[in-house]
């Protein structure tokens, strides 16, 4: 099992004792846990997180529902899974208590997982507005445009049309309308031979 270095460095934060004390790893690995499965907008908001930097939090909750679903994706076992947080520098007793979260969740991971479905999402429809950021939610003055682009969506496995949203500055924008070009002249090109 492999961990990008994002979230790697992640873990690497979160097997220091002393920026996560024993109490604020284990709400750390609930919150993570929780919102994968059972509440997609649960917060970092456990009196046991209050004391950590924002910015380190959302780091390390980032790696850690990276993997958790790395290792749902992989059926990955207790091992593998050992073997990666041992590379991150994590000790024996943080690693027993990720595996024994892992084990008491792996099932409802499992189905989730599968709950997503095989086939590509097909693209059906595109909408965009132009959004003025002026702080962010560490209250900095940001002053600075960004698009929010929602696509609509279907899936031929189930039918359903959930829509993708996200939030993107112009030059990301840019950059994604210039591989979506890339990609149709590419996908022209293979269909003309």
């Amino acid at each position: 099992m492999e961990l990008s270095p994002y979230a790697q460095g992640g873990w690497r934060l979160l097997g220091d004792p002393r920026r996560f004390p024993r109490r604020p790893f284990a709400a750390l690995l609930r919150a993570a846990f929780r919102s994968l499965l059972d509440h997609p907008q649960a917060g970092l908001d456990d009196p046991d997180l209050k004391d950590i930097d924002p910015t380190v939090l959302k780091h390390c909750h980032a790696a850690a529902a990276t993997c958790i679903l790395e290792a749902g994706k992989q059926k990955a076992d207790i091992s593998a899974i050992s073997t990666c947080l041992e590379d991150c520098k994590l000790d024996k007793e943080r690693i027993e208590q990720f595996c024994t979260e892992y084990q008491k969740n792996k099932d409802a991971l499992e189905i989730l997982l599968g709950s997503i479905g095989r086939s590509p999402l097909h693209i059906t429809d595109v909408s965009w507005r132009l959004e003025y950021q002026i702080k962010n939610n560490q209250l900095h003055k940001t002053y600075q445009p960004s698009y929010l682009v929602t696509l609509n969506v279907e899936n031929s496995d189930s039918g359903s049309h959930p829509d993708v949203s996200f939030s993107c500055t112009m030059e990301q924008l840019q950059d994604l309308v210039g591989k979506l070009k890339d990609a149709a002249k590419s996908l022209e090109r293979a269909t003309q031979m």
